[in-house]
């Protein structure tokens, strides 16, 4: 057989780290989870050959992982074709692969590449109606997912006697909106024969960081998705938001076509954020040889954020599943998977303690301090804590000023992380528009001697910085130097920009 199913899965083992186990071993065509009453997760898979799903099985069997052993075993091949038609069928035919399932290992890392970033669709439903889309034996999920080519989780023991529950469906765009629309209509034949009197609203979690994208400035994104398709949209307030739980609700009330129409236009927008914010970190990832961008996780939104199989949504986790964490971006989890950046996020780190600290200025919006500092300055802290840097917002120095000096100190890696997730922060909360880079300001001081060094002769040298970097640098002429007899460069761009 092809196919084998492997139990006793930590609950808490995120789908990207096992896609990546399992494609160590061969061509995964098809995962799929089982519904079971265990706290542990089960999931059959399918390799490409049997020579594959041997290998397989010999080497996961007994795998321990957080004190799981996992269990395998051989389970009936039911799509096994004869050999000589194997080959053929698996080119020409359509696996669930081709048709969109999410299964390639994380970003392309193992297995073939994928065709486009897995971006699952998230809903909440009722705890009520849960039962009903599992179906007898499992079988009215098992139709959804085979007629949609969807992979659908449904996260059943997270927050146990809530009143709603996540679920997670993973497929191609139009395979995410059907799937949506078949679960929202079990759930409206549901609510009718229960004779349930209230509507049920589409809800839909995203992450905080692609949630200022979809509304749009002026909320223009949002009131353009209400007008065309008769719905009215709701989104939670910041303040539910916490650093295990960094994803808002977007409510669609309205009759079912119009709540499946705004599905689509409102995934189609966070999509699109999302792409971007994979674009814009592949396009500079090469300009700073030695630092993994992504596993610093200077973007919250950086990669797919994904649930746990188990565990609460907005309670504090026995162990906090970095998916949660609105520091970290997913490709961190695949080593660090815990909320701790794994080793080689930062270079050097055995010298980290005796690497110089570093001052920098940076200014930001005035109106933006808020968004910064958080509620009872929670957010500051919790960037602090996590860049490894001590972030201070200098006093305004007179009330009508546009902007307020932040001043960072600490080491390189530290700048980095401090100052990329402000400026991540700052896109987020809509300080910039979708399509505007976030651009601002940084000073920086160097000795007055070697001022005359940046700028080069005849202004060579800083001309080269600009046009390599594509960040505007001035060093101000006629400058006084301060008690340790430096002077202050200014530099203007994108973070990237700045950073190199």
């Amino acid at each position: 057989s092809r196919k084998i199913q492997i139990r006793n899965i930590p609950p808490h083992l995120q789908w990207e780290v096992l896609d990546g186990l399992l494609a160590q071993y061969g061509t995964v065509e098809n995962v799929e989870q089982v519904n079971t009453d265990t706290e542990t997760a089960v999931v059959n898979v399918t390799y490409a050959t049997k020579e594959e799903t041997k290998e397989a099985i010999e080497k996961l069997t007994g795998h321990q992982f957080d004190d799981y052993s996992f269990k395998v075993s051989y389970i009936v091949d039911m799509d096994a074709a004869p050999p000589d038609e194997a080959p053929r069928t698996r080119r020409g035919g359509r696996s669930s692969r081709d048709q969109g399932a999410s299964q390639p290992g994380p970003s392309g890392e193992f297995g073939a590449p994928r065709r486009q970033h897995d971006f699952p669709l998230r809903m909440l439903v009722p705890t009520q109606f849960v039962g009903a889309i599992i179906g007898k034996e499992g079988l009215t999920i098992k139709n959804v997912t085979k007629q949609t080519q969807s992979k659908v989780d449904i996260h059943r023991k997270e927050n146990a006697g809530a009143a709603e529950k996540p679920i997670t469906i993973h497929s191609t765009p139009e395979g995410c909106s059907s799937a949506c629309r078949m679960i929202l209509d079990i759930m409206q034949k549901e609510a009718n024969e229960t004779k349930t009197t209230e509507d049920i609203p589409l809800k839909i979690l995203a992450h905080n960081s692609l949630v200022g994208r979809l509304i749009g400035k002026e909320g223009r994104n949002l009131k353009k998705i209400e007008e065309e398709t008769g719905t009215k949209i709701t989104i939670s307030s910041l303040q539910d938001l916490t650093i295990y739980n960094p994803e808002r609700t977007i409510t669609v009330k309205g009759s079912l076509e119009a709540c499946c129409k705004a599905e689509a236009e409102i995934t189609k927008k966070l999509r699109e954020a999302y792409e971007n914010d994979i674009a814009a970190i592949n396009q500079q990832a090469n300009l700073i040889p030695g630092l993994n961008l992504n596993a610093l996780g200077i973007f919250s939104s950086g990669l797919p954020v994904l649930p746990p199989a188990a565990g609460p949504r907005g309670a504090v986790p026995p162990v906090a599943p970095a998916a949660y964490n609105p520091f970290l971006s997913h490709s961190s989890q695949l080593s660090g998977l815990y909320g701790v950046p794994p080793a080689s996020a930062i270079p050097h780190q055995h010298s980290q303690q005796a690497q110089e600290q570093e001052v920098v200025y940076l200014f930001i919006p005035t109106q933006a301090v808020g968004a910064l500092i958080g509620k009872k300055g929670q957010h500051i802290k919790q960037l602090a804590h996590f860049a490894g840097a001590s972030i201070k917002i200098a006093p305004a120095e007179s009330p009508d000023v546009t902007e307020r000096m932040v001043i960072i100190t600490g080491t390189p890696e530290a700048q980095f992380k401090a100052q990329g997730r402000i400026f991540g922060k700052l896109k987020e909360e809509n300080f910039f528009s979708a399509k505007e880079e976030v651009k601002l300001e940084t000073h920086i001081k160097v000795p007055s001697t070697a001022a005359g060094r940046v700028i080069g002769k005849g202004g060579k040298t800083v001309n080269e910085l600009q046009n390599l970097t594509s960040a505007e640098v001035i060093v101000p002429r006629d400058q006084t130097p301060d008690e340790n007899d430096e002077v202050f460069v200014k530099i203007s761009g994108h973070f990237f920009a700045s950073q190199v």
